[in-house]
């Protein structure tokens, strides 16, 4: 008999990985934000210390928080690193798992290293974007990891195709999503919120009126919330599992959430606090464009990823008389 793996991670544990690291890429997402909206970017003016050779800063508000954001990094880095490790010594070690927490990390550390660029470039708008972006792809990656660990996947494994009407569908949605994303950026990047506060260096913003920016994500938002609002009218009316509905009932609450989010930040001057909230709508929607996307295909649950799952041998409850 072959011996055990020491220090081996079952299938229901690594399913707490999985979740750990995806609850950290969102997290990072809203730190990171806070960041720039409370114009704490250059809060410490160099990297990886804060000023000179001191490794933290000051007392005051933005060093603080510039601070504190790195240190939230550097644990997410230990985080996906431990899931990496995990999906390593999973019971039945899979490939897409060790992949998607490898990916996992690799982008947590390039993340980071931008945020390095970003601090010494005095917060270069296009480098502000691209940090954005990266941030909201770890968070779809960290999604799918967190599915993935939830279903099996592999040679063998069941993938019946809930409708492919709808699978093409879910996955030419990316596009106008993706253009949603960029055009936000953009927006953001030539708005008031660069990221310095008052007696700092003024940072750049992108060459192109804030206006004319925040016109064109709108028109794309709002086809994006028309695209959605039709596909969920198609998928209630065809014959299609309730996993279709869900998915996309929440993509439409979601992406109309963040219509009346972006509406009321412009109309009020772009507060810092509706802001925020509109990149947490950005991060649900994500989520929800992932979650319909691996809805498309159905897959067997892992043995023990169930909250309903009992140990083997433990009693049923007791009827009620």
């Amino acid at each position: 008999m072959a011996p055990r793996r020491r220090l081996t991670v079952t299938a229901p544990q690594f399913r707490w990985f999985a979740l750990a690291a995806f609850v950290s890429m969102v997290v990072i997402v809203l730190t990171g934000g806070a960041v720039r909206l409370t114009g704490s970017g250059l809060g410490c003016p160099d990297w990886p210390t804060c000023y000179g050779h001191r490794l933290t800063g000051s007392w005051s508000i933005h060093p603080l928080i510039e601070y504190s954001n790195r240190v939230v990094t550097i644990v997410l880095v230990l985080v996906t690193a431990l899931t990496l490790v995990a999906a390593w010594r999973r019971e039945e070690r899979r490939s897409d798992l060790v992949g998607l927490a490898g990916l996992l990390v690799g982008g947590v550390v390039a993340d980071a290293v931008l945020g390095a660029f970003v601090v010494y470039s005095r917060l270069n708008p296009w480098l502000v974007s691209l940090h954005m972006v990266l941030s909201l792809g770890m968070v779809v990656v960290g999604a799918l990891l967190y599915h993935r660990a939830k279903y099996v996947y592999g040679p063998g494994a069941r993938a019946d195709v809930r409708d492919p009407h709808f699978r093409l569908i879910a996955r030419l949605l990316w596009i106008p999503f993706a253009l949603v994303v960029l055009a936000g950026t953009a927006a953001t990047g030539s708005g008031p919120h660069a990221g310095a506060s008052q007696g700092q260096l003024v940072a750049r913003r992108l060459p192109f009126s804030f206006a004319d920016a925040t016109w064109t994500h709108s028109v794309l938002a709002v086809l994006f919330l028309g695209m959605v609002t039709g596909l969920a009218a198609s998928v209630w009316r065809a014959e299609v599992p309730l996993a279709l509905r869900h998915g996309v009932r929440r993509l439409v609450l979601t992406a109309l959430a963040q219509a009346v989010l972006g509406f009321a930040q412009y109309a009020t001057h772009v507060p810092a606090a509706l802001v925020e909230l509109h990149i947490a709508g950005a991060v649900s929607l994500a989520i929800g464009v992932t979650q319909f996307h691996v809805k498309q295909t159905a897959h067997d649950r892992v043995p023990g990823t169930r909250r309903t799952d009992r140990p083997a041998g433990a009693l049923a409850p007791a009827p009620l008389a």
